[in-house]
């Protein structure tokens, strides 16, 4: 019942998603992941990182069998457009393969199986599917923010990171200084995030096929709420970041045009009363918070029970991701803040919901939600008095930020005491 919910719940999302993209003109999520069954697909990688996510409920001579008709769907495909001269000009030659064979699970489950055999390939089929479905609606909400807000509230984000020291400017010139080695790592670690993800949700979902169940909580649940939730925020605190506002911006969205200044990476914007401005309507509204900061950190907090190589690449993506999202011009220090304070609630959230609500649960929770409500309340309405006295905020917002990270470990750590096994002492000869 609560799958069936879930999934009537999900087809209403999308389908109105889908409605509201009509109504702009463009395909929506639904239209765009159809499309990919023939047309070159966005995000091939991403299709078999989903794949892989699949094949976790099968057997290791099903995912072999998966995995050779995926690639040889592929050739077929690739053949097939060099034959007819299609040229892959956007997106990759690959991938269809990917979800062919996760969309003729889906059939095989359907017509083939029974009981819990057939709803746990559907489960592995749902979890696939849903990484792909969360990348088309993200797009979709994305293109949501630019048309619903035509004034952007970057001026005051801006002025409140005077008190954090600008630091989207100071790793900009970092960057910019590494050289292109360094923004090429930066930017692949950037894009390929969500194939992180799956790297350490293949480890927590590895026993799913012996034990022909999912656990209670893995590193999916946190990645589709914080997909789900965070464009909502986007819609109260729309932003495009320093390199729109105060920069250059990309090729075909934004630009000098729209600007407030041409400012970033070199001179911080001067402080000043901020006011809303107003920006074009393709670039997306998504600073506040920084989602993918929100999703290295989830990925961190997930690789921490893992082997040693998979806590160092948690870290690793962490470290990178902060730096590409403000190395790049992205993100304003304070949307990484507020993302992780996002973050930590949620994941606790999504824990407490497993194991029970109880007075430490819903303390945290409660916290957690009340620091991320202060800091977007701060950004908004006291960012002057924040640039002008930064040695009295800088350190509230750190410390804000610290006591939600502080307040995740100690609960989430006194649970973990609870539901530990009592040690077994061993049996100790009596005197004779």
């Amino acid at each position: 019942m609560l799958w069936a919910a879930a999934g009537v719940v999900t087809l209403g999302f999308l389908v109105a998603l889908e409605i509201a993209a009509r109504h702009y003109g463009l395909p929506g999520p639904m239209t765009n992941q159809a499309k990919e069954v023939i047309y070159a697909p966005k995000s091939g990688p991403l299709l078999y990182a989903s794949m892989a996510l699949m094949m976790l409920v099968l057997t290791w001579r099903q995912r072999f069998i998966a995995l050779g008709a995926a690639v040889g769907i592929d050739l077929v495909f690739v053949l097939v457009r060099w034959a007819a001269g299609i040229k892959t000009t956007e997106g990759h030659p690959f991938g269809n393969g990917a979800l062919w064979v996760m969309l003729g699970v889906a059939v095989i489950a359907i017509t083939r199986r029974t009981g819990r055999e057939r709803l746990l390939l559907l489960k592995g089929v749902a979890l696939g599917l849903l990484l792909v479905a969360g990348r088309k609606t993200g797009d979709t909400w994305l293109l949501i923010t630019a048309k619903t807000h035509p004034m952007v509230l970057d001026p005051y984000v801006a002025t409140a990171d005077h008190a954090l020291g600008n630091p989207s400017w100071l790793v900009g010139r970092i960057v910019k200084a590494t050289g292109p080695i360094g923004t090429h790592i930066l930017d692949w670690v950037y894009i390929q995030l969500a194939v992180a993800a799956v790297a350490v949700s293949l480890y927590q979902l590895r026993h799913v096929a012996r034990d022909r169940r999912f656990p209670s909580h893995h590193l999916v649940r946190t990645f589709l709420v914080i997909g789900l939730l965070g464009p909502g925020i986007y819609m109260i605190f729309p932003v495009v970041g320093p390199i729109f506002a105060y920069g250059p911006g990309a090729t075909g969205t934004g630009g000098l045009h729209w600007a407030v200044a041409d400012l970033w990476p070199h001179t911080p914007p001067p402080i000043s009363t901020p006011h809303p401005v107003p920006y074009d309507a393709l670039t997306p509204r998504n600073c506040m918070p920084s989602l993918h900061t929100a999703w290295a950190t989830a990925i961190f907090i997930h690789s921490r029970k893992g082997p040693r190589i998979l806590r160092f690449a948690g870290t690793f993506w962490l470290i990178a991701t902060l730096g590409a999202t403000l190395g790049f011009g992205y993100h304003y220090g304070a949307d990484l803040l507020a993302g992780v304070v996002f973050t930590l609630t949620i994941e606790a959230a999504l824990r407490a919901h497993v194991r029970g609500w109880d007075r430490s649960a819903i303390r945290m929770v409660a916290y957690g939600a009340t620091v991320f409500a202060a800091l977007l309340a701060s950004y908004r309405y006291i960012p002057l008095e924040m640039a002008k006295h930064p040695w009295i905020f800088g350190p509230l917002l750190i410390l804000a930020m610290s006591s939600v990270i502080y307040g995740y470990i100690r609960t989430t750590g006194q649970w973990e005491r609870k539901t530990a096994p009592a040690l077994q002492t061993e049996p100790q000869p009596e005197p004779v």
